[in-house]
């Protein structure tokens, strides 16, 4: 895992957002995560279930770099809406296809901020019977976690900023880019402030 102090980012003049991770950095960090995932797993059969939408570029990324047998389905969590950037009540929609019972489960989401999202999907895909069960994430933001659990595999730590690109958006947009961006606090419009 890198820390984010560590890596040289520098600022797009053309764009409105501050480059967090740029796209070499987050192919090297996607690289890691993939034998991370390979040592674990040591050649079992894995079911990727990413979480919609912001992993959707990671997990299409992370399939094609691990070196395992891959079932993939998604699940359905959201608890920002709007133009809000602060965490509202969450909605799960978990029924992943394929079935997970029985099944090795590595379950992908873009970023860890307060915990709450990925908490509160392992304890009901626990409930579906899965043989093992495990967290990955990109991104775990520094000063907001308000839960006790850890994600297993985590590819970079990053500052308390609102982040966009490489799936991540703000109101829709940005997922697009291919680096990890910050808005600046001017290009926030917070209905809960």
């Amino acid at each position: 895992m890198l820390d984010i102090e560590t890596l040289c980012a520098a600022d797009r003049d053309e764009s409105p957002v501050k480059t967090v991770l740029t796209a070499d950095q987050l192919a090297e960090g996607v690289g890691r995560l993939a034998i991370e995932a390979e040592a674990y797993y040591r050649g079992r059969p894995i079911t990727i279930l990413g979480v919609l939408t912001g992993s959707v570029v990671l997990v299409s990324d992370l399939i094609r770099r691990v070196n395992l047998p891959v079932r993939i389905g998604f699940v359905e969590a959201s608890s920002y809406r709007g133009p809000s950037t602060a965490p509202g009540d969450l909605r799960l929609r978990v029924s992943p296809t394929p079935s997970i019972a029985g099944q090795h489960v590595l379950v992908v989401d873009d970023i860890f901020d307060t915990g709450h999202t990925m908490t509160a999907l392992l304890a009901q895909l626990k409930e579906l019977g899965p043989a093992s069960l495990r967290s990955m994430v990109l991104l775990r933001k520094h000063g907001r976690k308000a839960v006790s659990m850890e994600p297993d595999h985590v590819g970079f730590e990053i500052p308390n900023e609102f982040v966009v690109g490489y799936g991540l958006d703000y109101q829709d947009g940005y997922r697009n880019l291919p680096y990890v961006a910050a808005l600046e606090p001017g290009d926030i419009v917070d209905d809960n402030p």
